[in-house]
């Protein structure tokens, strides 16, 4: 959502989400703004919000809606500038009605809404209170009970949270970041635009541009008409069963043999029918070792007993693949709308294991993953490491060089003794 925030000298539309907390919204102010978010007060529908773990939406905050930022200091000084008026008020009477600015709409903001700053609560002191008073922060001591902070004239007692936690400090870099490269982006740009339209780097790069902006085009309208190619599907595979032994087969219409792992051979024991004769380098997307080849197994799929011959790989993550040559000769349909592997030659049917019955090899989400979590945190302590590591260097490095500058100070420092000459 976009939200309207005015300053005391300008005003700016953010995008920010309604889950964003308002520390982190202080943070993103701070970098449009300038003003520091460790003194900045943000007032939103005549209220100054305090609680900086709360989101915007739990404010209240929706989209195309106005809120104020204030820095501490000129909040302090608002305050106190009321208070003299207020003095001058009840000692003089008032000749000139002032003007009520209350009823002006801010541009942008939503209907019937008017400034936060005007429609605040208003701080009232009798005079004999203010005579005591010096300065601004005289009247928020007088107004807080001495802790030197201004509550806008409500009189109650308030904790700013201007305390700016790590978090803070890390979204505003990410945020900074960001801003300088679409700065560099938007330099580029404009550097590109008034490059001279027969240089060739300068044509190149308008041609790498238009193409980037292609590529985006057809990205967003995937994403928008076909979400769902993004997605990611398990492969298929089947139980059956290898001389007796249970074995968990893919099903690669795309493969031209059919091949098992060394470790599932020596698991159903046909390792002793292996051909060393046929030893060679299967070739795909990478290449593997083959040990042999098994020249006749029986595989059990169901209640059907077929004969298969296997190519023996040595190291290879899935126990079997059952390839064109096995699928061609028992003429085997793949049917993705049931969800199962036809037998043409028996009519026989068996279903596709579902993604929690796979293998670890072959799911998306293996046993033990680590999560993005554990990915950050990991990254995070090698960055600490890294830093550590370098500042010892560094630590070690000086300590060498003083060392080496005090050694060759005493060595300059001691008298030399000469030779007479003798002639």
């Amino acid at each position: 959502m976009h939200v309207i925030v005015t300053t005391e000298t300008d005003s700016f539309t953010v995008e920010v989400s309604e889950e964003l907390e308002l520390e982190n919204f202080k943070v993103l102010c701070e970098v449009e703004s300038g003003i520091a978010s460790a003194d900045i007060i943000v007032v939103y529908n005549g209220r100054r919000l305090t609680d900086d773990k709360k989101s915007l939406k739990e404010y209240g905050v929706k989209d195309g809606e106005l809120m104020m930022v204030l820095s501490a200091s000129s909040f302090m000084r608002r305050a106190a500038e009321r208070m003299m008026q207020t003095q001058r008020s009840s000692a003089e009477p008032q000749s000139v009605n002032q003007i009520d600015f209350g009823a002006i709409q801010v541009p942008g903001s939503s209907s019937g809404r008017t400034s936060n700053a005007q429609t605040g609560p208003r701080s009232s002191v009798s005079p004999s209170n203010a005579a005591s008073l010096q300065g601004g922060q005289d009247v928020c001591r007088s107004q807080n009970g001495g802790d030197g902070t201004c509550d806008g004239g409500g009189g109650e007692p308030d904790d700013l949270g201007l305390g700016e936690s790590a978090g803070g400090d890390h979204f505003a870099k990410v945020l900074r970041e960001q801003q300088e490269a679409r700065r560099d982006r938007e330099r580029q740009r404009i550097r590109l635009i008034s490059a001279d339209p027969f240089d060739m780097e300068a044509q190149k790069m308008i041609a790498e541009e238009i193409q980037q902006e292609n590529i985006n085009a057809n990205m967003e309208a995937a994403m928008e008409f076909n979400p769902e190619s993004f997605g990611t599907v398990h492969m298929l595979y089947i139980n059956c069963f290898v001389n007796g032994h249970p074995v968990k087969a893919f099903i690669d219409s795309g493969a031209q043999t059919t091949i098992m792992s060394q470790s599932c051979a020596e698991r159903c024991n046909i390792m002793r029918l292996v051909d060393t004769r046929w030893a060679g380098i299967a070739k795909g997307v990478g290449t593997q070792k083959i040990i042999g080849r098994v020249h006749m197994g029986q595989i059990q799929i169901e209640g059907d007993f077929l004969a298969s011959s296997f190519s023996i790989l040595e190291e290879q993550p899935m126990d079997m693949l059952l390839g064109l040559d096995m699928l061609k000769r028992h003429q085997m349909s793949i049917d993705l709308k049931e969800n199962q592997l036809i037998i043409g030659t028996t009519n026989t049917k068996t279903r596709f294991l579902n993604e929690s019955e796979l293998p670890e090899c072959a799911r998306l989400t293996p046993p033990g993953a680590m999560t993005e979590e554990d990915i950050l945190r990991q990254s995070e302590r090698k960055a600490r490491m890294d830093e550590d590591e370098a500042l010892a260097k560094a630590l070690a490095d000086s300590a060498q060089e003083t060392s080496n500058k005090s050694l060759k100070n005493d060595v300059n420092s001691k008298p030399h003794r000469t030779e007479p000459r003798w002639r």
